[in-house]
Protein backbone atom coordinates (compact mmCIF):
# COMPACT_ATOMS: atom_id res chain seq x y z
CA UNK A 1 0.00 0.00 0.00
CA UNK A 2 1.12 3.54 -0.73
CA UNK A 3 0.00 6.93 0.49
CA UNK A 4 -1.17 9.66 -1.82
CA UNK A 5 -2.24 13.23 -1.24
CA UNK A 6 -5.62 14.40 -2.53
CA UNK A 7 -7.28 17.78 -2.39
CA UNK A 8 -9.39 18.69 0.61
CA UNK A 9 -12.60 19.04 -1.46
CA UNK A 10 -12.11 15.57 -2.94
CA UNK A 11 -11.40 14.12 0.50
CA UNK A 12 -14.57 15.71 1.90
CA UNK A 13 -16.63 14.41 -1.03
CA UNK A 14 -15.19 10.92 -0.48
CA UNK A 15 -16.06 11.05 3.23
CA UNK A 16 -19.63 12.05 2.44
CA UNK A 17 -20.12 9.49 -0.35
CA UNK A 18 -18.47 6.73 1.70
CA UNK A 19 -21.05 7.22 4.45
CA UNK A 20 -23.92 7.08 1.96
CA UNK A 21 -22.55 3.96 0.23
CA UNK A 22 -21.43 2.22 3.45
CA UNK A 23 -17.79 2.14 2.34
CA UNK A 24 -14.57 3.20 3.96
CA UNK A 25 -13.04 6.40 2.65
CA UNK A 26 -10.22 4.38 1.08
CA UNK A 27 -12.64 2.03 -0.66
CA UNK A 28 -14.71 4.98 -1.92
CA UNK A 29 -11.68 6.59 -3.53
CA UNK A 30 -10.65 3.20 -4.94
CA UNK A 31 -14.17 2.79 -6.38
CA UNK A 32 -14.00 6.20 -8.05
CA UNK A 33 -10.54 5.41 -9.43
CA UNK A 34 -11.77 2.11 -10.93
CA UNK A 35 -14.70 3.87 -12.59
CA UNK A 36 -12.40 6.58 -13.95
CA UNK A 37 -9.89 4.06 -15.30
CA UNK A 38 -12.61 2.01 -16.99
CA UNK A 39 -14.18 5.18 -18.43
CA UNK A 40 -10.85 6.34 -19.89
CA UNK A 41 -10.21 2.93 -21.43
CA UNK A 42 -13.79 2.61 -22.75
CA UNK A 43 -15.08 6.10 -23.62
CA UNK A 44 -18.26 4.75 -25.24
CA UNK A 45 -19.52 3.18 -22.00
CA UNK A 46 -21.89 5.17 -19.79
CA UNK A 47 -21.35 5.66 -16.08
CA UNK A 48 -24.49 3.64 -15.42
CA UNK A 49 -23.16 0.68 -17.42
CA UNK A 50 -19.75 0.81 -15.75
CA UNK A 51 -21.27 1.07 -12.28
CA UNK A 52 -23.72 -1.79 -12.93
CA UNK A 53 -20.90 -3.98 -14.27
CA UNK A 54 -18.80 -3.33 -11.16
CA UNK A 55 -21.77 -4.06 -8.90
CA UNK A 56 -22.49 -7.28 -10.78
CA UNK A 57 -18.86 -8.35 -10.53
CA UNK A 58 -18.93 -7.70 -6.80
CA UNK A 59 -22.09 -9.78 -6.42
CA UNK A 60 -20.46 -12.70 -8.24
CA UNK A 61 -17.26 -12.43 -6.17
CA UNK A 62 -19.20 -12.35 -2.90
CA UNK A 63 -21.50 -15.26 -3.80
CA UNK A 64 -24.67 -13.21 -4.02
CA UNK A 65 -25.81 -14.73 -7.30
CA UNK A 66 -27.85 -17.78 -8.22
CA UNK A 67 -27.33 -19.93 -11.31
CA UNK A 68 -29.77 -19.20 -14.12
CA UNK A 69 -31.42 -22.20 -15.66
CA UNK A 70 -32.31 -22.06 -19.34
CA UNK A 71 -35.41 -24.04 -20.27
Amino acid sequence: MISVTISEPLAQAAISEAKICHRTIDSQIDHWAKIGKIAEENPDLSFEFINAALQGRNEVLTGQTEPYSFD
